[in-house]
């Protein structure tokens, strides 16, 4: 190669890669990753202006938090997490961030704050400080213990409409209802379940709003605590994606939630015998607003194959699969939105409700 070919070559590799790094940014989309962590809870989201939020880590052992850096890096093209939200204590939503940090940095932590020994009360079991201690240590620039009101500070879209995630609530505490909420009639003699005593009832709930589009996640959220977001008033209102609670347990997702919520669509973060309880697949398909429930796993426990969204909805549908996840892309005018399935690479599109 002559000298003036190699100077040539020299300035347009950096410019290349200047102009892949800002083609991410071209389309202002904002997007959300919902990644296989087998029953986990790990759900990425890239704002338009490529800022990160994990809800939640998945387990530890280098398979989840290997998937979430690989779906982090290779399709949200991001060299950092700038907001890690754990919405309880469970191992399966805390465990992998210490080794997620190892392969990228983590930059703030937003939970409950770190227990000294187990958030569901188990005192014969002393493993706890071990367990806890990878979480405790990670080297972050800023630890946040939430309460209910409490906003991630997110940076504005030029020219895109306003961007919000909100807390509203968490250890069993929630914002009042909007002034003017409707009180519900369902809720009178509401059935309720035996009281949850695990940390699982402690779940943050956050609502991600992007101009008129609204998503739901109430991490591991369970029956009763869910009546509260929506009883005798609707602390939320209605939301287009709606992340089924729990990963599809039917100790959680009450049906007042779910009709109240009043979602377009929900996606079940389950595993493969995990989750896709049949009483909540009938809430699901019997709420009249839903239009499309997906999954990242299929349900293959013998004898419930009615428990599953249709196939071409489900991105891992065998048991030992390669980890594949689902992606929601909403347009820079938060008007419309698409969900992929690229295990088959099938497409739906909705419109945002106007509300």
């Amino acid at each position: 190669m002559k000298p003036t070919h190699l100077f040539l070559t020299l300035i347009a590799i950096p410019a290349l890669l200047a102009f892949r790094a800002e083609a991410g940014k071209a389309s202002g989309t904002l997007d959300i990753y919902w990644i296989d962590s087998e029953g986990g809870g790990s759900t990425l989201i890239v704002t338009p202006n490529d800022e990160s939020i994990l809800i939640d880590s998945g387990n530890p052992g280098g398979r989840d938090p290997g998937r979430i850096h690989a779906v982090a890096t290779h399709e949200g093209k991001l060299h950092q997490i700038d907001h890690l939200i754990t919405t309880h204590m469970h191992v399966d939503h805390f465990g992998g961030a210490a080794e997620l940090a190892a392969l990228m940095p983590i930059r703030h932590i937003y939970d409950n704050g770190v227990p000294a020994s187990d958030p569901d009360g188990n005192k014969a079991d002393t493993r706890w400080p071990l367990i806890i201690r990878p979480y405790r240590e990670i080297p972050v620039e800023k630890r946040v213990v939430v309460a209910p009101g409490l906003e991630v500070p997110l940076r504005p879209v030029a020219g895109g409409p306003s961007l919000r995630l909100r807390c509203i609530g968490g250890r069993q505490h929630f914002l009042p209802a909007p002034a003017g909420s409707p009180r519900s009639p369902a809720c009178t003699d509401a059935p309720r379940k035996e009281v949850d005593t695990s940390d699982n009832a402690n779940s943050t709930v956050w609502v991600l709003e992007y101009g008129g589009f609204r998503f739901f996640d109430g991490g591991d959220l369970t029956w009763n605590v869910e009546q509260e977001l929506v009883c005798p008033e609707n602390r939320i209102g209605t939301v287009d994606v709606y992340q089924v609670n729990h990963h599809g347990l039917d100790i959680s997702n009450n049906p007042l939630l779910i009709r109240g919520l009043a979602p377009t669509i929900a996606v079940m973060n389950n595993g493969p015998r995990k989750g896709t309880a049949g009483p909540v697949l009938s809430a699901l398909r019997g709420t009249p607003s839903i239009q499309g429930v997906f999954q990242v796993h299929k349900n293959v426990r013998e004898g419930e194959g009615a428990n599953n969204a249709p196939d071409e909805c489900i991105a891992n549908l065998d048991e030992k699969c390669q980890g594949r996840h689902l992606h929601l892309s909403l347009a820079h005018d938060a008007a419309r939105y698409t969900i992929e399935n690229p295990s088959t690479g099938k497409t739906w599109s909705y419109t945002t409700q106007k509300r």
